[in-house]
């Protein structure tokens, strides 16, 4: 997986995300700002998902991303 798409392009995908995830806030989407540790991270503390989970639905949605 090549996340620094996301990264270079986080104000474009962050609607993307925000979609996705909608518990998350702006301000979350903020402080994530592209990083995939942050994204997992903050899935874990909204969503209530354990490490595993978190990072499996973030590698889920990256994949189904038409890039």
């Amino acid at each position: 997986m090549d996340w620094n798409r996301v990264e270079g392009n986080w104000k474009q995908v962050k609607g993307k995300v925000k979609e996705k995830w909608g518990k998350l806030t702006d301000d979350d989407l903020d402080v994530i700002n592209g990083r995939q540790d942050q994204l997992e991270g903050h899935l874990q503390e909204r969503y209530g998902y354990a490490k595993d989970q978190a990072k499996r639905e973030v590698n889920d949605w990256y994949d189904s991303q038409r890039w």
